[in-house]
């Protein structure tokens, strides 16, 4: 049997691409396609539907969210933070496998992050 190995895109609408393009490449270090994508390395990757009901995502309008892997989840944080980005941490959020943080994009859009158990 085929199966797939990997994420190859996320697409979503947004009131300013080139502008929410330029936040994600600037702070999180993902580049849209100049000149060419973004490269990641090997991981886990979870794909996880949700509840049509959950408040995970925060605002019950919002369809999606991503989460990112990150090597060192303490230095992100505060890389974001010096960037006047708000960051939100939870104790309950970490677990088995890992610890977790949540940003939102300019646009409102919720990023998680996360920095898997070794």
């Amino acid at each position: 049997m085929q199966t797939v190995n990997g994420i190859g895109g996320v697409f979503f609408r947004a009131e300013n691409p080139e502008a929410l393009s330029a936040w994600y490449e600037k702070h999180l270090g993902v580049s849209h396609y100049n000149p060419v994508p973004w490269k990641q390395r090997e991981g886990y990757t979870v794909f996880a539907p949700f509840a049509k009901d959950t408040d995970y995502f925060g605002s019950s309008d919002q369809q999606w969210m991503i989460n990112f892997r990150v090597d060192d989840l303490a230095a992100m944080i505060a890389q974001l933070e010096a960037a006047g980005i708000t960051v939100e941490t939870h104790p309950d959020w970490d677990s088995e496998v890992g610890k977790f943080a949540r940003i939102h994009d300019p646009e409102g859009n919720p990023v998680e992050l996360w920095e898997p158990n070794q």
